[in-house]
């Protein structure tokens, strides 16, 4: 006799059944600032166990590798120690003529390229048709920054860039992300923590830098690098103001299901939150700094539908928090790419911007 089973055979429906019975247990439930308070602690805990150990700090050891002179600004290409048998590749832009100290940005890549995309450079084998697809995101902040004043620096995250293993090893049908995220967890770590790591240890780079005030700091990324902005905004201390384009989201609302298609990879993973939380609890702990979120009314990547609701949560908590005002949100007609129409204002205020010379 054939019985009908209990529960769903495929992992997908079981997937779904999971995400419509999870009650994470530390959603923000609304309230005044005190009730803000006692989240904020009790899912902060939960967060730092989530993201698991950090490496250990080795001196940056910071090597110039070479100096290109661009037309407004200098190109110099940077490798630093971050942790134990990790050397991190970056490139570093500095306005020209500057006067004084500048506001300095990081800015954190996503999927493609590397540094090189964000930085507007040509891949170094992937050739016109990647350069083309950068051009359709207006993936090329970083240089857009440093032509507004700020010093940038970009680095490579793994699996990206110069980190990207051999194609041999990944094999043709697998992840670069989560191959290297699953070999990480074999000694301890989270792939994303690794890359949070290397980016902060960026940023001691660029605030030890003559021509950066440290005091006037941000972060900005699209996409996955919107994913490392968020989190970092809420790990430095030394970050002021941050833009995040392309990620504010729900793992449990769109990420898991038909239509995201497992929209998530070993570099963003971040095991046992959805026991405590979701994506926009994590941008809650970014209060009360200033945060500002852009969203594609024509998203694919993610779904612009969810990506609002997740933003209002998140707004519900700088309410909470007494800081309402300092999360501001660029919805604009188009799609999964950096926008920078409001942000680029939006970050003069926050941190000014550099003076080069007359």
């Amino acid at each position: 006799m054939t019985k009908k089973p209990s529960a769903p055979l495929d992992f997908f429906q079981s997937l779904e059944r999971w995400s419509k019975d999870a009650r994470p247990d530390c959603l923000f439930e609304g309230g005044g600032r005190a009730s803000y308070l006692r989240w904020r602690r009790r899912f902060l805990r939960h967060y730092l166990r989530c993201l698991g150990p950090f490496p250990a700090r080795v001196p940056l050891k910071a090597r110039l590798v070479k100096r290109v002179k661009e037309k407004g600004y200098t190109r110099e290409h940077w490798i630093y120690d971050s942790s134990p048998g990790i050397s991190v590749p970056a490139i570093l832009l500095i306005p020209d003529g500057l006067r004084e100290p500048a506001p300095a940005l990081l800015a954190a890549h996503g999927h493609g390229g590397g540094k090189t995309d964000v930085c507007g450079l040509p891949h170094p084998v992937w050739g016109k048709k990647h350069a083309a697809w950068t051009r359709t995101l207006d993936y090329d902040y970083a240089r857009q920054a440093v032509l507004r004043g700020y010093v940038v620096l970009a680095p490579d995250f793994a699996p990206f860039g110069e980190r990207r293993p051999p194609e041999i090893w990944l094999r043709d049908d697998r992840d670069a992300c989560d191959i290297v995220d699953l070999c990480a967890r074999y000694f301890g770590f989270n792939l994303l923590s690794l890359n949070l790591w290397d980016a902060m240890r960026g940023l001691d780079l660029l605030a030890a830098h003559p021509k950066v005030d440290p005091r006037r700091m941000g972060v900005i990324g699209l996409s996955y690098g919107g994913t490392l902005a968020a989190h970092l905004m809420v790990l430095d201390r030394r970050l002021k103001a941050g833009v995040v384009s392309g990620y504010v989201s729900t793992l449990l609302g769109d990420a898991f299901g038909m239509r995201g298609k497992g929209n998530t990879c070993g570099a963003q993973a971040l095991p046992w939150l959805l026991r405590h939380g979701d994506i926009p609890e994590i941008f809650g702990l970014v209060a009360p700094k200033p945060l500002l979120l852009e969203i594609g009314k024509e998203e694919d990547c993610f779904e612009s539908g969810d990506m609002l609701k997740a933003s209002a949560r998140v707004a519900r908590i700088y309410r909470a928090a007494g800081v309402g005002k300092n999360l501001k949100k660029d919805v604009f007609a188009g799609g999964h790419r950096w926008n920078g129409v409001k942000a680029w204002p939006w970050l003069a205020a926050q941190l000014g911007r550099g003076q080069p010379a007359a």
